[in-house]
């Protein structure tokens, strides 16, 4: 493993600039292969260091937000089905801020796109929308980036208190007041 390791360090110092920028297309596109952002981001940590880690994490979040949001606008399927998957794990009349998001964020077992999705439906202006996600997305990649290496080392009951803390405090952080409009409320098509 050492020399595996120590490979991919190599490879990495003498790509030059464009590991960086190969880095964060791959953390861009990383969606469509199916790849949780945590790992790329503990990858980043690991590979290039902390900080650099944190700055290219973040900026290849940026993209995919900007990726994800202009494919929101372009696919309905896309945005409908996760439409359904936020109503029936969220809550119909229910709309996440976004410290609640970037909390869950932090929970492994939650999908980042519907996450993305419910600053979508919160945000729907552009600037606004990579505002929040940006916003949403520090403590994410600090977090994955720099104790990355140390939550694999975690036993399992330290892995659940970490998880139920931070739920409770999405939950703790989450709006207090819903409005819904009198024909929602009684929409008996649902």
């Amino acid at each position: 493993m050492d020399d595996a390791w120590s490979m991919l360090l190599i490879i990495v110092e003498s790509g030059g600039w464009y590991a960086p920028v190969v880095f964060i297309l791959f953390h861009v596109f990383r969606q469509f292969v199916f790849i949780p952002p945590a790992v790329v981001c503990i990858a980043g940590g690991l590979i290039f260091g902390v900080v650099p880690g944190i700055v290219y994490s973040l900026l290849g979040l940026s993209g995919a937000s900007i990726l994800f949001y202009f494919l929101m606008r372009q696919i309905p399927e896309m945005l409908n089905k996760l439409s359904r998957l936020k109503k029936r794990l969220v809550g119909r009349f229910r709309d996440l801020t976004v410290a609640q998001v970037a909390l869950l964020r932090l929970v492994p077992v939650i999908h980042y796109q519907l996450l993305s999705f419910c600053l979508y439906e919160r945000k729907s202006k552009f600037k606004d929308f990579m505002f929040a996600s940006f916003l949403g997305n520090i403590p994410f990649v600090i977090f994955y980036t720099i104790f990355g290496e140390y939550v694999g080392e975690f036993d399992s009951a330290t892995g659940l208190i970490l998880m139920i803390l931070f739920l409770v405090l999405a939950y703790m952080l989450r709006e207090k007041i819903t409005f819904i409009k009198w024909r929602e409320f009684f929409d008996t098509r649902t």
